[in-house]
């Protein structure tokens, strides 16, 4: 695993778990497996992405000059700037991406935990999101009890959680699969 200067392994983690994702429960070839990269950044995970096999790679990201680094990759189709995971993803269509994954977003200041509807949203039936969260947000955010909402309204399931993973030197990370049901399985209503 070639992990960065500051121990950064998050992106390298998080397209392992995709590749584990494909391989245990997608019949489809990696290659024709289609994946959005939320928050791509520089484009570090649509890298490693590339590196296991897969090539149908979207990305957004908030900062337009970090998706322009992104693109520069050549590793994606599509890359947007100027995307806010904060709002509605109104240019992306309901159930296109078999995977979508988010690494390094879901953090304090960044994105609020809110944003995994949006995931759930664009990705398919019996799709996954692979997500990572920081533990320091993880433990400030209300993010579990978001995820418990989600799976009670039937948006989400947690296919798999890996506690305390290695992150960035200074701080570990918990690692999310989530399983987007065929179809709503409980109440819809929204929150009081």
């Amino acid at each position: 695993m070639d992990v960065g200067r500051d121990g950064y392994c998050g992106p390298i983690i998080v397209a392992e778990l995709a590749g584990a994702v494909q391989t245990a429960y997608l019949s489809t070839e990696r290659a024709a497996i289609s994946i959005l990269d939320a928050g791509c950044g520089t484009g570090l995970v649509g890298a490693h992405l590339k590196r296991l096999g897969f090539q149908l790679l979207d990305g957004f990201d908030l900062s337009e000059e970090m998706a322009e680094k992104a693109r520069q990759t050549r590793v994606y189709r599509d890359v947007r700037g100027n995307v806010d995971l904060n709002g509605p993803l109104s240019d992306f269509p309901d159930a296109t991406y078999d995977i979508t994954v988010c690494c390094g977003v879901l953090t304090l200041g960044h994105v609020r935990p809110e944003a995994l509807r949006e995931l759930a949203r664009v990705t398919r039936p019996n799709g996954f999101v692979v997500a990572s969260t920081r533990k320091s947000y993880a433990e400030t955010a209300c993010f579990e009890e978001e995820v418990r909402h989600l799976q009670y309204a039937g948006v989400l399931v947690t296919a798999q959680r890996l506690n305390d993973g290695r992150y960035v030197a200074e701080e570990d990370a918990h690692y999310w699969i989530f399983h987007v049901p065929r179809k709503v399985s409980g109440p819809t209503e929204e929150r009081p």
